[in-house]
């Protein structure tokens, strides 16, 4: 078994003493279900003939104790298997949110999958369809029983178990692919929704509204279809089961009356074996009546222990000291997620503490892939990124986060209050360093003045601020606890002149203090505080080399704009100064 794959039957194995208990409880409940075939045998074949008012009294007596322990041990059957699902979302909630966030960038899933998936195998956990699993190995007890009544009895029992079994083999055959289908287009239908939430202004100011809603629509009927035909398939083969078991009991009570009449067995037999096969056959009939969550729970579990095993968690790293010296890049080419494509290729340089890297270029150029490649948001598919020597793979996502600040071009703030947003969510954040932060970025006056100041709270994606306020509070997070290594991806998009002004001191504090500041920039205001520029076209590095030396040589005249490259531009380097 894979070790990945191991991570979901490794939690089901630290619950064995727990499903050892509900086999147990589930062998106690299936013998305590004799309970009403033998009384109704011991009432016509004891107490009537007998006339005995005693024997009845003690048999109902006892009876109902059984019928109590059995209501026991079921009650507690659903109990442990609800716990054993809820053990199995407690030991996994890390991974699966791990693999929310990391799936889409390494271009293995995206969307929320893999917690729908964990919340299927849950639901199933704690639902019936596990309780008529663990009753189907007790059908050959029930049977044999029935062969105990009567031969006949028993032949005819077997025969209705073939038929249910039949009848499931086939629910599974047909249900199984408009569940695949129903899921997928589920998952399709949600991001389609997600994406019309997040993008709602551009659908009304520039009617598109109609359209993408046709869109979804036509999805979302493709995924009622689906779901359809699954519901059709697990509801005809469970309607037919439940038929055929309501007609065969029917069909053992007259073959025991033709039995009793024919002197072959005692009139007791017609009631008992009625409701012993009724019995032995409702464990087939519950799992038909269950089969669509078991399928679904079934693809879940593959899915899910599939991106275990294709992203496993992280193993331990070792600490290694704060960086302080250099950032260097090393024949790094990077592809996004899920693509062959490289964005970047074959790019090399070195930066020093305390300088600044400009990177320009046009639209598509890369900038933004070797921003995220800088700060490991992508996994180089060649190449090396190194802090004082050490590649970026050697850290853990957490120590290597409390040397960088990142902003991207969506500010990318949550749900919580501006102080929380800064100080990156971190329990029990020193004010000073929050507001430290606030300060460097040049935003502290600003959240002063709003009504509830650092407690001020935000919604999702900063709701509650403009985009220029987003921007700089981003700005403030990317700064906190003074990183060595800061990369912000279009910083000024959004500023005024107040804004950029800040982000220029921003960036001089960051240099200042002995860090290092790369900036992605259309505009040539964010490259004041930068004394270095990196030029990408294509995916390549073009120039690299002393700002004031690369506008001077390498880009048009100001006429033409400063940061506009020529058609073709110079293919070899500058010198790079020590």
């Amino acid at each position: 078994m894979r070790r990945e794959a191991g991570e979901l039957g490794g939690v089901l194995a630290r619950c064995r003493l727990a499903l050892l208990g509900v086999a147990l409880m589930s062998g106690l409940v299936n013998l305590l279900t004799l309970t009403g075939s033998f009384f109704m045998l011991e009432v016509y074949d004891r107490v009537i003939p007998s006339r005995s008012i005693p024997t009845l009294v003690g048999l109902i007596v006892l009876a109902l104790a059984l019928y109590a322990f059995q209501g026991l041990f079921e009650a507690l059957r659903a109990r442990v298997l609800a716990r054993v699902g809820a053990a199995l979302d407690e030991d996994l909630e890390g991974r699966v949110f791990d693999l929310v966030v990391r799936a889409p960038l390494k271009g293995a899933g995206d969307g929320l999958e893999p917690l729908h998936d964990l919340d299927r195998i849950r639901a199933f956990l704690s639902g019936m369809g596990p309780a008529a699993l663990c009753d189907l190995p007790w059908m050959p007890v029930y049977l044999a029983v029935c062969f105990l009544f009567h031969p006949l009895i028993g032949w005819a029992a077997v025969g209705g178990a073939g038929f249910l079994v039949a009848v499931t083999l086939a629910t599974d055959w047909a249900a199984r692919e408009p569940a695949r289908a129903a899921t997928g287009l589920g998952a399709q239908r949600g991001r389609l929704a997600e994406a019309g939430r997040s993008n709602a202004q551009v659908l009304v100011a520039m009617g598109m509204q109609g359209r993408i809603s046709d869109r979804w629509r036509d999805v979302n009927r493709r995924y009622r279809q689906a779901s359809r035909r699954a519901a059709d398939a697990a509801g005809g083969f469970g309607a037919a089961a439940k038929l055929f078991r309501t007609a065969l009991q029917s069909g053992v009570l007259a073959l025991g009356a033709w039995l009793v009449i024919d002197n072959q067995a005692t009139g007791g037999v017609i009631i008992a074996a009625s409701i012993l096969v009724a019995r032995a056959l409702a464990p087939v009939d519950l799992a038909i009546a269950n089969w669509r969550g078991f399928v679904q729970a079934r693809q879940a579990w593959a899915r899910l222990a599939d991106l275990l095993a294709r992203l496993p968690a992280p193993a331990p790293r070792h600490g290694l000291p704060a960086p302080a010296a250099s950032l260097a890049v090393e024949a790094l080419a990077v592809a996004p997620p899920g693509t062959a494509r490289l964005a970047v290729q074959d790019a090399t340089f070195t930066l020093a503490a305390g300088q600044g890297l400009g990177v320009i270029g046009p639209s598509a150029s890369g900038k933004s892939s070797l921003a995220r490649a800088l700060v490991g948001v992508w996994v180089p598919t060649r190449g090396k990124v190194r802090l004082d020597g050490a590649a970026l793979d050697q850290w853990s996502s957490e120590a290597l986060g409390r040397h960088v600040g990142f902003l991207p071009q969506e500010s990318g703030l949550f749900a919580g209050t501006i102080g929380e947003n800064i100080a990156r969510f971190e329990p029990e954040a020193p004010a000073e360093a929050v507001i430290a932060a606030a300060r460097a970025a040049g935003v502290h006056e600003l959240i002063l003045r709003l009504p509830e100041g650092y407690d001020t709270p935000l919604g999702e994606g900063g709701a509650g601020l403009s985009a220029g306020q987003r921007q700089r509070i981003g700005l403030a997070r990317a700064l906190y606890r003074d990183p060595f290594l800061v990369v912000l991806d279009e910083p000024n998009a959004n500023l005024d002149a107040e804004g950029e002004n800040a982000l220029t001191q921003a960036i001089l504090g960051v240099r200042a203090r002995g860090g290092i500041c790369v900036v992605v920039a259309h505009r040539p205001s964010a490259l004041a505080a930068l004394d270095r520029v990196l030029i990408l076209a294509e995916g390549r590095v073009q120039v690299i080399g002393p700002k004031d030396e690369v506008f001077k040589r390498v880009l048009r005249p100001a006429a033409a704009g400063p940061a506009e490259l020529p058609p073709r531009p110079a293919a070899v380097p500058l010198q790079e100064s020590a």
